[in-house]
């Protein structure tokens, strides 16, 4: 094996791991992984050493993703009968509450379940999901923010509330109400 495959190798379980928390598909996220490295040896050429491997490659996942969802928008949905189970009751509430989280990060936008796994599951910095995703550090830091304010209000709702998201001007209101209460409380009142 080249050196350049043994340093790809090194980043098959980030890799892996970054598919599986996007497509929530053991399958699938192989899949990706594998044109992902496939994808890799191809454009080794395009590759410049001296920079960052890893971001380069998870650039090379996100844009096979993309590919993927485009086509699947093209051909519509499918489901296939035998893949539908009826959820097992948990009997832990840690489980329970990991599943909450789960269905909710996969509630939020792509844009923002894209950054937050980057950043909260990889690790990454601002600076490389920004290149990985070719949009500004400050885009980044918004999509962040908003995505953990979505979690919080999804994972405070009671069970049965309402499934949606809230709007930009819900979300204004709600944050100014809070600071009137943060003013109010520092003034006494």
């Amino acid at each position: 094996m080249t050196s350049f495959g043994k340093l790809v190798e090194e980043q098959l379980p980030r890799l892996r791991r970054y598919a599986l928390a996007l497509l929530r598909d053991p399958d699938k996220a192989d899949d990706l992984v594998q044109d992902t490295v496939l994808r890799a040896l191809e454009k080794k050429h395009l590759y410049q050493p001296d920079t960052n491997l890893r971001a380069w490659l998870f650039t090379l996942l996100h844009n096979q993703h993309v590919n993927r969802v485009r086509q699947l928008v093209r051909q519509g949905p499918t489901v296939n009968i035998d893949d539908i189970q009826a959820p097992a009751p948990a009997t832990q509430m840690r489980r329970l509450e990991l599943n909450d989280l789960d269905r909710a990060v996969a509630r939020l936008p792509h844009d923002q379940r894209t950054v937050l796994l980057l950043i909260g599951l990889e690790g990454m910095k601002y600076d490389e999901v920004a290149d990985i995703l070719g949009v500004p550090v400050g885009t980044v830091r918004s999509r962040l923010s908003r995505a953990r304010a979505d979690l919080r209000v999804m994972l405070s709702e009671e069970p049965g509330a309402s499934q949606s998201l809230p709007s930009r001007s819900e979300r204004a209101a709600r944050e100014q109400r809070a600071g009137r209460a943060n003013q109010a409380a520092s003034i006494g009142l």
